[in-house]
């Protein structure tokens, strides 16, 4: 099977898979002056990010979908001896950014380190195989990289995701590593040391339970950028009607008609009950436990499109986004049923356009 093949066969492709065609055709038309080891100089690794057309008439497809000037802070830290900290709210695409970041950067984006609570020093350092350390002693074969110790390695770009989840003793580890760009190996009395082209992105979020504060002295290593929630209306109609084409073509379910219509009332749901107030402005609403990024508006038009693929007649309609939307909306049992039903009993129910979508959720909600 070829890699090509292959990479049709998997669920989820990396970014430089995915997006491989595109990433040529930026490189072969790049003639900027490119930091070492980059794949792309920092103006074509923009372009990846937020899309254009080439000067061959190639259209590059945007990955994100915001304020250029936030890619282009984030772009030029990489290429400084600053880390990166991508922070944002639950679904603010930082994680996205940070693949495709990578992807464009260095070619790889699987040098990843996934935080949480029980993350260990090893993943973030280095291991050991112990068969080989207990046969011939600590030894350079015997020593498991860290995926950060392999970007160090090869000048390529480590990824560190919801750093704030991992144990502050453990964030710590990264204090040397930023600051000396040397990652000491005392078992081995050496030390590995980064070559050009080394860099690290960390993602973080100040909402979610279970976070750990970075010490002063580790946030200082980062540069911080900031994402933001999509500034408008039809901004973030655009980033979920993207992202659910590409995951309908992923999971080969077929474009249904309505789906343009469905996706802008989901979108337009979230942003209320988000911001506590009507897209007119006339009418305030209570503002639910969840957070209803942009990501959950994606899961929800998705699962709408199986659902209407699957069990329904071939057409995107209220009845399959209304529950997913309720279950988004619906965390807390108590707190946010309260909300739910005063959303669709005092904004749902007189909007024009909108009966079907009333009905259907509040058959839901009884």
């Amino acid at each position: 099977m070829t890699s090509t093949e292959m990479t049709a066969e998997v669920l989820r492709a990396h970014a430089e898979e995915a997006f491989a065609g595109e990433l040529a055709a930026l490189a072969a038309q790049d003639e900027r002056p490119r930091p070492a080891r980059w794949r792309l100089s920092p103006w074509a690794v923009a372009t990846y990010l937020l899309g254009g057309e080439l000067p061959d008439g190639t259209v590059i497809t945007p990955k994100y979908v915001g304020p250029r000037r936030i890619v282009e802070v984030a772009i030029t830290t990489l290429a400084t001896d600053r880390a990166l900290l991508l922070l944002g709210v639950p679904g603010t695409a930082k994680t996205w950014v940070s693949e495709h970041l990578a992807a464009a950067i260095s070619g790889d984006s699987t040098l990843l380190v996934q935080g949480t609570a029980g993350t260990a020093e090893e993943a973030v350092r280095y291991g050991w195989n112990y068969a080989q350390l207990l046969a011939n002693g600590p030894s350079r074969e015997a020593l498991v990289p860290s995926p950060v110790l392999r970007a160090m390695a090869d000048g390529k770009i480590a990824r560190v995701e919801e750093l704030t989840r991992i144990p502050a003793d453990v964030q710590d580890s990264l204090i040397t590593v930023l600051s000396e760009k040397t990652l000491p190996i005392p078992e081995l009395n050496g030390e590995t040391q980064a070559v050009r082209g080394f860099n690290l992105i960390a993602t973080a979020n100040d909402r979610d339970r279970g976070v750990n504060e970075l010490s002063s002295a580790l946030r200082r290593r980062f540069n911080t950028v900031v994402l933001p929630l999509p500034a408008t209306l039809d901004e973030e109609v655009e980033i979920v009607t993207r992202r659910v084409g590409q995951l309908g073509r992923a999971l080969e379910l077929p474009e249904l008609p309505g789906g343009a219509q469905e996706i802008r009332r989901v979108v337009t749901v979230f942003r209320e009950l988000r911001d506590g107030v009507t897209t007119d402005g006339r009418t305030k609403v209570k503002t639910p436990t969840g957070t209803l990024s942009t990501a959950e508006a994606i899961s929800v038009v998705t699962a709408g499109l199986a659902l209407a693929a699957h069990f329904g007649d071939g057409v995107l309609r209220a009845g399959e986004v209304a529950a997913g939307v309720l279950g988004a909306v619906v965390r807390d049992p108590v707190a946010d049923q309260v909300v739910w039903r005063e959303y669709v009993e005092g904004v749902l129910r007189e909007r024009d356009g909108w009966q079907d979508f009333y009905r259907a959720a509040r058959e839901l909600s009884e």
